[in-house]
């Protein structure tokens, strides 16, 4: 995955249009786009959202964004959305690698009642909405074998912080959310588990999307969040390597094959060692190629 898109699960028409955004993923939102008078109603609208493209050829991952485990709307949730048989739950809120084992208990649950397949849910957990969730980072590795994601936010962790701010007056996070999203993306990587961004809020700021997004990616992220159906092109080319890097990673990768023995080896002038090859790699999964 490169995108994920945020769609509002009370909106059939916004559900509708998601399919022409070209998302890697779709994040049916049951959480803050929707208001607590209408989330039944919601929840039903996902629910046949979701029945009706499990069938369709080439759709993206479909992901319910649920309430928070503890909220008096959760369960619901799971039990309408996630028994309908999307590719997975989209987790707000998440405090530590414990809340995931307990959603996955629940889901197993849900599949068996519903004929779906042991472990099929997914979860992808948002894991620093707040200063506590920061200490607990280091759990999610082997917490449970349906994570397949961390993400990040910056939102509900100002709210909790008291914060007055989180960004700098030319947009740079300040230091309580860089923090943040670090942690997420070694958190992520210590759990073998896709490293993704948060969003960026501003959807007409395109420079400023494709800046940030690059950002991510130098540092490891290989995905990001999108909260309009315009920002998924930026985010999807930003996170796609181009063909002078996938060809570059693949004259690597054939390289060490030819010298199987070798630690060290040149190439056009660069000295090569395994990190080289290791990220080469990286580059030939995301370019979707077989290293």
């Amino acid at each position: 995955m490169r995108s994920l898109l945020f769609v509002p699960g009370d909106s059939e028409k916004k559900l509708a249009k998601s399919w022409d955004s070209g998302a890697d993923a779709l994040i049916l939102d049951l959480e803050d786009s929707v208001a607590a008078a209408a989330k039944p109603r919601a929840r039903e609208t996902v629910a046949e959202f979701v029945r009706g493209a499990r069938g369709r050829a080439d759709r993206p991952k479909l992901y319910v964004r649920v309430n928070p485990l503890d909220s008096e709307f959760c369960m619901a949730d799971l039990d309408v959305a996630a028994g309908a048989g999307p590719d997975g739950i989209f987790l707000p809120k998440s405090r530590n690698g414990a809340d995931v084992q307990r959603l996955g208990a629940r889901l197993a649950v849900l599949e068996a009642e519903n004929g779906l397949v042991d472990g099929a849910t997914r979860v992808i957990a948002i894991a620093t909405e707040s200063a506590g969730a920061l200490f607990g980072l280091s759990s999610y590795a082997g917490c449970s074998p349906r994570l397949v994601g961390l993400t990040w936010g910056a939102e509900d962790l100002s709210a909790d912080l008291g914060a007055e701010a989180a960004r700098e007056p030319d947009g740079r996070y300040t230091s309580p959310y860089r923090l943040a999203r670090d942690l997420t993306l070694l958190g992520a990587v210590a759990a073998a588990v896709t490293p993704i961004d948060t969003v960026f809020v501003n959807f007409r700021d395109d420079r400023g999307l494709e800046a940030e997004g690059t950002a991510a990616r130098r540092d490891g992220f290989t995905a990001k969040m999108a909260i309009h159906p315009a920002q998924v092109p930026i985010i999807n080319a930003v996170f796609t390597p181009s063909a002078n890097e996938t060809a570059r990673a693949r004259a690597i990768v054939e390289a060490f094959a030819a010298e199987p023995g070798a630690g060290v080896l040149s190439l056009d002038g660069e000295m090569l060692d395994l990190p080289h090859l290791k990220r080469a790699r990286r580059v030939l999964e995301r370019a979707g190629r077989k290293p």
